[in-house]
């Protein structure tokens, strides 16, 4: 967390259109992104609200970023008021963004720093790692219902702020760089890992192969669809799709793949011991069945085939990234030891490894769900 002042985070609040005067305004999560606020006023049954510093270092078009958040949450309130509330109002449903007293969505202060607001959603709760079915089946109907919401918006109305994020050509063209310069003499140490690599990229291209040949729409996508981006309530029923900064147009499969890399892995992404990483299949089962409830509706047969394409791309992009950071030199993720990347880069190769095993009952198991709900 940056260093800024009660004095400063208070008139940075008050740029906002907020109610009341400000009662403090202190640190809130563990986010590693931006830095993030909670601010309270003094005025009754005022709700509390989120400051955020944008890293712009990481999102270097904050108008475009914030241009798409306006847009996709103006879209999914517009949906929701079509749907009906549901016993819950349209601020509980959709991130609700505070504008500045000048009308803008973001606030630049006199050193650079970009500042947005958020009400704070209240009586709500994330999980780091999925516990129970239930809480899988509500995050798959979570991100299938923001797919749905968003299906007929204009693609060509957001931004790509992060150029080419899941694109696996131009990750494997980054780790292969790094391979020919290596800068600090590691690549000597995952000739293995690299060989596993190299044997798939052919495989790992399907889905831009795919898309290249018409097969798959460009969508409009949430793209970091780790589980604690869904806030669920009390009940563990999912109630808001948050962190919306890295939506962009994309392809269905890489939500689905991220997900499922997530939730079925019943390790931490970072496992030294291998031995231990085994995939939990109910888990992935209850996702997937909660993710067609919604998903259902717009889909094309083509998106459903890509699903499990998703599944043993995303882990294995993941290892691809970790790879390239380790041979760079440990300069993107942070990390608590010299090997630590080579760590997670192994883990993500055994989750790929166990995902192949079972493709043909994964696979199985996505065409069963899908049929049963279409």
């Amino acid at each position: 967390m940056s260093n800024f002042n009660p004095q400063q985070l208070t008139a940075l609040a008050n740029k906002f259109v907020i109610q009341g005067d400000v009662i403090d305004v202190i640190p809130f999560g563990s986010g590693h992104i931006n830095d993030t606020y909670r601010v309270r006023t003094a005025q009754q049954q005022a709700r509390d609200y989120l400051l955020q510093r944008i890293n712009h270092r990481v999102f270097g078009d904050v108008p475009s970023l914030m241009q798409n958040i306006a847009i996709v949450t103006q879209q999914l309130k517009r949906k929701y008021e079509a749907i009906g509330g549901n016993g819950r109002s349209l601020a509980d449903r959709v991130l609700t963004l505070i504008p500045t007293h000048t009308g803008l969505a973001y606030h630049q202060d006199s050193e650079g720093n970009f500042w947005r607001m958020f009400i704070l959603l209240a009586d709500t709760r994330s999980y780091d790692i999925v516990e129970t079915p239930q809480q899988a089946r509500e995050g798959g109907r979570a991100f299938g219902q923001f797919q749905r919401l968003l299906a007929d918006l204009d693609v060509t109305l957001i931004h790509e702020v992060l150029p080419d994020f899941h694109h696996i050509g131009r990750r494997l063209a980054k780790l292969h760089q790094a391979i020919a310069a290596d800068p600090v003499n590691r690549v000597r140490r995952v000739e293995e890992e690299l060989m596993f690599v190299k044997a798939r990229e052919k495989r790992m291209h399907t889905i831009l192969q795919r898309a290249a040949e018409g097969q798959l729409p460009l969508r409009i996508i949430h793209n970091d669809t780790k589980f604690n981006n869904v806030l669920l309530d009390v009940h563990d029923r999912a109630q808001c799709v948050i962190d919306l900064d890295t939506v962009m147009p994309g392809y269905v499969a890489y939500d689905f793949g991220d997900a499922i890399r997530t939730i079925i892995n019943s390790a931490a992404e970072d496992e030294a011991d291998l031995s231990s990483i085994t995939l939990n299949i109910p888990l992935f089962e209850a996702y997937t069945a909660g993710y067609f409830e919604e998903a259902h509706a717009f889909l094309v047969r083509e998106e459903i085939n890509s699903l499990m394409e998703g599944v043993l791309l995303l882990p294995y992009m993941q290892a691809v990234r970790f790879l390239t950071d380790f041979l760079e030199g440990d300069h993107y993720y942070k990390v608590h030891h010299a090997d630590h990347n080579l760590q997670r880069a192994r883990a993500q190769i055994k989750l790929v490894e166990l995902l192949e095993i079972h493709e043909p009952e994964l696979r199985n198991s996505i065409d069963q769900l899908a049929k049963h709900t279409i």
